[in-house]
């Protein structure tokens, strides 16, 4: 059997990541693994403040968590414990409480051997903030999007108004902000391009001319 193909996608929040990630992987025909949402999940279904528990505590929690990976592209779905991981992890709350609970290293280390295994069983699309640089390292093909500050809120606030959500531009801004410096400066795994990443600033680029560079990048 031929060697998984996995293509890492990384980047702050709000760069347009997973709209990539889904659309390469369906033109790939290969399964769209969401990182984010394997945090998002994890912290949703821990509860407000469980980053203050002690490690014992939360390997239990976690012991009692499974992934599960299905779908090609778009289609692809992520279950937690058999039930498919919905909308419900995509409030700007979670996000916060996903970035609290990704500075505690038995949580990472817990997604790290569970996004490995994913990775060992098939060909993947992997979007997250350090697929490239942590957990597979030796993916043969590596991006990093990244876009200014002002862009990322200026993109999430017309997504939520889409989605008639209320929603502020400045406050955006600020949540965006503040995850990035937490994200960037934490001790374990921090934000950052790997070396052999190619770097992709989205700050003035179309989503059509994002795609192309990636779709070149994987596909010379």
């Amino acid at each position: 059997m031929a060697e998984p193909l996995i293509v890492t996608i990384d980047g702050p929040a709000g760069v347009g990541k997973s709209t990539m990630a889904k659309r390469l992987a369906r033109e790939l025909g290969i399964p769209y693994l969401d990182t984010g949402a394997m945090f998002r999940a994890v912290a949703w279904k821990l509860g407000e403040g469980s980053w203050e528990w002690d490690e014992a505590r939360l390997e239990a929690a976690l012991g009692a968590f499974t992934f599960a990976l299905s779908g090609t592209g778009e289609d692809s779905v992520l279950s937690l414990n058999g039930t498919p991981i919905g909308n419900e992890i995509r409030t700007e709350q979670v996000g916060m409480w996903a970035s609290n609970v990704a500075t505690l290293p038995v949580v990472r280390a817990f997604l790290k051997q569970a996004q490995r295994d994913v990775g060992a069983r098939f060909s993947l699309v992997a979007e997250g903030r350090d697929m490239g640089t942590v957990i597979f390292p030796a993916a043969p093909r590596k991006f990093f999007l990244d876009a200014s500050v002002e862009e990322r809120a200026r993109r999430r606030f017309l997504q939520l108004r889409e989605l008639g959500k209320p929603a502020d531009e400045a406050e955006l801004r600020e949540q965006i902000a503040r995850r990035d410096d937490q994200d960037r400066n934490r001790a374990v795994a921090p934000l950052r391009p790997a070396d052999d990443a190619r770097l992709v600033d989205t700050t003035r680029l179309t989503p059509e001319q994002v795609f192309e560079i990636l779709l070149h990048g994987v596909r010379p």
